[in-house]
């Protein structure tokens, strides 16, 4: 006989593999439009790249040293690769209006354009969920990713803040 402990954890079980399957098929419908679009960039994004620009969208205009600190690189090596990414035009720089001596890393629309690839299709399923779902589920659903979303900043602490850069000061 099973008891209520035992259907719980394999509740459990099935739950964590779910969002396995969930996070990774999010993860194959962006590589594969990544992939269908290759031919048409002038200048496609390297694998380190493309996680480089998701740090820092996700830091919301990072210096590069905040930038590298995140992912705990020199500053040399992170400043090479913000380089690289303002040449391809995926970056740029913007002058702080509090300290003109400082830079923050803002992602350009053709960066937001490519990210918009993999974020468009999560808005499609988000919304096709949402129309089968009652109010109820939904804000339970939201409950339930707030938990996830706060158990993650544990582990994953970053800090988003409003940066107040100087619009068309772009340092090249």
């Amino acid at each position: 006989m099973i008891s209520v402990g035992d259907e719980l954890q394999e509740k459990a079980r099935k739950t964590k593999e779910l969002f396995t399957e969930v996070y990774t098929n999010f993860k194959l419908h962006f590589y594969r439009e990544v992939f269908r679009n290759f031919d048409n960039r002038e200048a496609t994004l390297t694998t380190v790249e493309t996680f480089c620009m998701e740090v820092i969208y996700a830091m919301k205009n990072p210096t590069i040293n905040e930038f590298a600190s995140f992912i705990q690189i020199s500053s040399p090596n992170a400043a090479y690769k913000v380089n690289s990414l303002i040449r391809k035009g995926y970056l740029q720089k913007i002058r702080s209006r509090q300290d003109h001596r400082e830079y923050y890393l803002q992602v350009t629309q053709k960066y937001i354009d490519y990210y918009n690839v993999s974020s468009s299709y999560v808005d499609r399923v988000l919304d096709k969920v949402e129309g089968k779902m009652s109010e109820k589920e939904i804000e339970d659903f939201y409950h339930t990713l707030t938990i996830i979303q706060e158990e993650q900043m544990k582990d994953v602490p970053f800090y988003s803040r409003d940066r107040e850069v100087m619009p068309g000061d772009n340092a090249e």
